[in-house]
């Protein structure tokens, strides 16, 4: 990345009202830069311009932000792809307990290679959700672009500490994904938060939030297949 490039990254993250510490900006710099060269070997994004980067994949991730208060807090990153919103997440709260689980292998490898140059810790499972051991629960759940929130509110929800929330990072149409998600949020033990709104490179965005207030039935989550066919 050249050094306009890492001007324009400082400067994308204060158009959003993010304050980066050198060693933040030069983190993010180094993800970039990895991202871009292991995108060229393997489909890791099909957003590749600098810029796009900047606002869609880290501005975006951060946005969980104006939701919640991040510090020292458990969270589980499901779906994560390239460490979204996981990683840049853990870059600006050291402190967080992070743990990305990704059933692509492909994924996985970039990430243990962005681990290690970035010199941060985190845990990498490589499974799926629906099948990784329910002794695990988080203080916070979040998954970006990866399922219809009906379905991804039975797949996240039950590991899901209660008084914990389960975080949907959504775009247009999410007011219809909620109202199809009310009734599987009610059978979960889950509860609807406040919805916080806003615009990332011209498109809407949406953090939808679901409190965990009662205990997750033991048969949830179901196989993928019995959940796409049959959502709650």
């Amino acid at each position: 990345m050249q050094e306009n490039d890492v001007t324009s990254l400082e400067e994308v993250f204060r158009r959003y009202g993010f304050e980066m510490k050198p060693e933040s900006l030069t983190m993010f710099r180094k993800y970039h830069d990895l991202l871009q060269r292991e995108n060229r070997k393997v489909n890791l994004t099909a957003i590749e311009k600098p810029e796009e980067v900047f606002e869609k994949h880290f501005v975006d991730s951060l946005m969980l932000e104006r939701t919640l208060e991040l510090d020292t807090r458990s969270l589980l990153d499901v779906g994560s792809g390239a460490g979204f919103p996981g990683v840049p997440l853990k870059i600006v709260h050291p402190d967080i307990e992070l743990t990305i689980i990704d059933s692509t292998l492909k994924r996985i490898r970039f990430l243990k290679k962005l681990r290690d140059m970035l010199g941060i810790r985190f845990a990498l499972s490589h499974e799926r959700i629906e099948e990784f051991d329910k002794i695990h629960t988080y203080d916070v759940v979040v998954a970006r672009a990866v399922a219809p929130l009906n379905i991804l509110v039975e797949l996240c929800l039950p590991f899901v500490k209660i008084g914990g929330v389960f975080v949907a990072y959504k775009g247009r149409g999410y007011q219809e994904e909620i109202e199809a998600s009310l009734g599987a949020i009610d059978v979960l033990g889950g509860r609807l938060g406040k919805v916080d709104v806003f615009e990332v490179a011209g498109a809407d965005r949406a953090l939808i939030p679901v409190e965990k207030v009662d205990r997750t039935p033991t048969k949830y989550p179901r196989r993928f297949k019995n959940i796409k066919t049959n959502p709650l």
